[in-house]
């Protein structure tokens, strides 16, 4: 379900926009003329100028550069001013960092989505949805608790709004993007590139969710089209094993045990068995209803009306480890031959 016109004169701006996923949306809204103007906020400047020079598209007169922190409320404003979508995708997001620096992800992943909040109300943005990870269901570590506390604000900041009904805050959450900056495929493929004689793995056990970049961006923006305020919105994606992911990534290169790193698990999760009783199967994603709905059958109804949704069996998960669909190494190698 898209609206081809969902973005027609409308003004998006995306937080962390310099990273691997604002760089994609941009270029797709860019590219298809979708939109009035696309704004970058982003606290780096070389990033921003490494961006502008790195392509033409990202030199349209339609892009613009906006330098900020979201950590600080007032900037936030200055730049939610006349914007009418937002994509809240700038987070500190290194697990072993986060443990050790716990305060700096609270300032940005915590306190960062509260103003993203704030802003959006008081400048009278439409439409803001946060970008989430598995790590934030059930977390182990610092990081995943921030990213929970982020979507329980998203969730809540529906309540904030007022008798004007808008902005609706709604969370798009997945897993491990192919080929982004910070997943492990680029650092294994250059080991294997250059003719190294090994690469380390964390544990053979261990099974990721896998999304490309194309595909969290096309997820995004269905997202908007489908958001009522609240949700947080899951697509249905392939597993892999992490062996498997060695093989199709650097074949014939042999692997040292390291051990699990503080803080990570062996299988990932993106709708845990409490979550599952107010979550609805939609065929190719899966929605996370807020809790609120559920104490009200009537609200509940008016919230799910139109929508195409199986209640989840008792007991469901969705795991990386049970998942029922999942990537082979031919076809990881074709994922990767389209990131490239």
């Amino acid at each position: 379900m898209t609206d081809p016109l969902l973005f027609k004169n409308k003004s998006i701006l995306i937080t962390g926009g310099t990273g691997s996923f604002g760089r994609a949306l941009a270029r797709k809204l860019l590219n298809e003329d979708q939109c009035r103007k696309v704004i970058i906020f982003s606290r780096d400047e070389w990033k921003q100028w490494e961006m502008k020079g790195s392509e033409p598209i990202f030199s349209s007169s339609k892009i613009r550069y906006f330098l900020g922190d979201v950590r600080d409320g007032p900037r936030l404003e200055r730049a939610f001013n006349d914007v009418n979508f937002v994509v809240h995708a700038a987070a500190l997001k290194q697990v072993p960092a986060a443990e050790y620096n716990p305060s700096e992800f609270v300032k940005t992943n915590v306190n960062g989505a509260m103003n993203v909040i704030d802003a959006a109300i008081n400048c009278g943005v439409e439409k803001v949805i946060g970008l989430s990870t598995d790590k934030a269901v059930n977390p182990v570590n610092l990081y995943g608790a921030t990213k929970l506390c982020s979507d329980k604000i998203f969730v809540a900041g529906n309540a904030y709004v007022g008798a004007r009904g808008f902005p609706c805050f709604s969370v798009v959450r997945y897993g491990n993007v192919v080929g982004s900056r910070g997943s492990i495929i680029p650092l294994w493929k250059r080991i294997a590139d250059e003719g190294g004689s090994e690469i380390l793995l964390t544990d053979p056990r261990m099974t990721r969710f896998w999304i490309t970049l194309d595909q969290a961006v096309d997820f995004v923006i269905k997202s908007f089209c489908r958001m009522r305020g609240g949700e947080i919105f899951i697509p249905k994606i392939p597993s892999m094993k992490i062996l498997d992911l060695a093989e199709a990534v650097a074949p014939g290169v042999s692997y040292k045990v390291c051990g699990i790193r503080e803080g990570e698990k062996l299988h990932e999760l993106m709708v845990s068995i409490d979550d599952a009783r107010h979550t609805l199967d939609c065929e190719d994603h899966y929605v996370i209803v807020p809790e609120i709905y559920t104490d009200d059958p009537a609200r509940l109804d008016r919230f799910l009306a139109g929508r195409k949704g199986r209640h989840l069996p008792d007991g469901f998960a969705y795991t990386s480890e049970n998942n029922s669909e999942w990537l082979d190494v031919p076809r990881l190698r074709e994922m990767l031959k389209t990131q490239d």
